[in-house]
């Protein structure tokens, strides 16, 4: 009888010529739980790429010093010269002010909080997306696991092993090929989920730090005088 646990992996992986199996050989022999395995892959390259590029966008268009100079003429209640500033500025932070000071007179903690939200939500854009590619894929590896085993067992219980052996060790190949995929994917899609997460959290730290900056100097100007028109 055939014992599983006796057949190398090396054999699992060959083509039955005996040359060592391609990336398309593997493909083929991972069975159709490839292609959905397939299309996760292409759809977190693609939110890979977007948020990568995104953030290279994002990084370079921030203006720490125009910042800095609004929250210093608010200071000095010049809001005009604030927001002259911020509307000449690209940094998504600038934003938020000019949006806040346009709207103070209203209400300068909604004003602030839509503006941020909104924003931040740009930071957050594909990120529920990735995280389901990183769920998902190591589970089609698992199916693809059971259905090869399926297989494998499927192919143990006929009368003729002799002539069943490539339905078995083809079933144990399906089984790896699948499992191997997912993780490969999961493993490959977790880091920059993880790079991108880092980079929402800074993000939110430097909205928050800009929220008390403003709050901390609008007091402080209130206690002096109101703010100029």
């Amino acid at each position: 009888m055939i014992n599983l646990v006796e057949i190398p992996l090396a054999i699992l992986l060959m083509n039955p010529d005996g040359t060592e199996m391609s990336m398309m050989d593997l493909f083929h022999a991972g069975k159709e739980i490839m292609w959905p395995i397939l299309l996760l892959s292409f759809v977190g390259i693609t939110v890979v790429v977007e948020r990568l590029l995104f953030i290279i966008r994002e990084n370079g268009t921030r203006e720490a010093q125009a910042v800095e100079k609004m929250l210093e003429l608010v200071e000095k209640r010049d809001i005009a010269g604030a927001l002259a500033i911020g509307k000449k500025s690209k940094d998504f932070i600038a934003r938020i002010l000019v949006y806040t000071l346009n709207n103070k007179e209203y209400s300068m903690s909604n004003a602030f909080v839509r503006a941020s939200g909104q924003e931040l939500g740009r930071f957050s854009q594909g990120m529920a997306t990735l995280d389901t590619v990183i769920t998902a894929a190591p589970m089609l590896g698992l199916l693809g696991t059971v259905t090869g085993m399926m297989k494998t067992f499927g192919a143990l219980g006929g009368g003729n092993l002799a002539a069943a052996s490539g339905a078995i060790t083809g079933g144990v190949a399906e089984a790896l090929i699948a499992t191997a995929a997912g993780l490969l994917i999961a493993i490959m899609a977790l880091l920059p989920f993880n790079y991108l997460n880092a980079r929402t959290e800074q993000a939110k730290q430097e909205v928050s730090d800009a929220s008390h900056a403003l709050e901390i100097l609008v007091k402080k100007s209130e206690t002096n005088a109101p703010f100029a028109r």
